[in-house]
């Protein structure tokens, strides 16, 4: 495994706290839900792991030019297509969750983050920073899956 590929398993398997080098944030007694101290923090994650995604876009597109090749054995060729599409993919699944990043910075800049899109409750704290993109309460989350699954049954 190149060093370029232990480093992105290595991000992978970091979360969002982690990436942005940030602690649990500590709720003080009798705090309002939302406050500034609270939408400082999560910027500081979500800023910080859309940078690391868009870093990853930019190692990809390095990567890419740097090792393509016309090999002449078609095995050779097709392992190295069959790697950048499969790099492709999860940059494509990536691209979108910048996308989704970014709706949620616009969602903390308009004072919508942390509020449940379905019913309007509170997200928690905790959630958010597990899943810093929920826009839905653990409850609607649970009832969304369970209708899934009923559709696809």
């Amino acid at each position: 495994m190149a060093d370029n590929e232990k480093t992105a398993v290595a991000i992978d398997s970091m979360g969002p706290l982690a990436i942005a080098g940030v602690e649990p944030y500590q709720e003080q007694p009798g705090e309002e839900y939302m406050n500034e101290k609270q939408k400082e923090h999560f910027r500081k994650i979500l800023t910080a792991w859309r940078d690391q995604l868009r870093s990853e876009v930019d190692r990809t597109v390095d990567h890419m030019k740097s090792e393509a090749a016309n090999f002449p054995d078609p095995l050779d060729r097709a392992t190295q297509e069959e790697e950048f599409a499969l790099e492709l993919r999860a940059r494509d699944r990536e691209r979108k969750l910048i996308k989704k990043i970014d709706k949620t910075l616009t969602k903390l800049d308009n004072d919508d983050y942390g509020y449940c899109d379905h019913c309007g409750s509170e997200i928690g704290i905790k959630r958010l920073e597990a899943r810093p993109t929920a826009d839905l309460c653990v409850d609607c989350k649970a009832l969304a899956e369970i209708k899934e699954k009923q559709l696809e049954g």
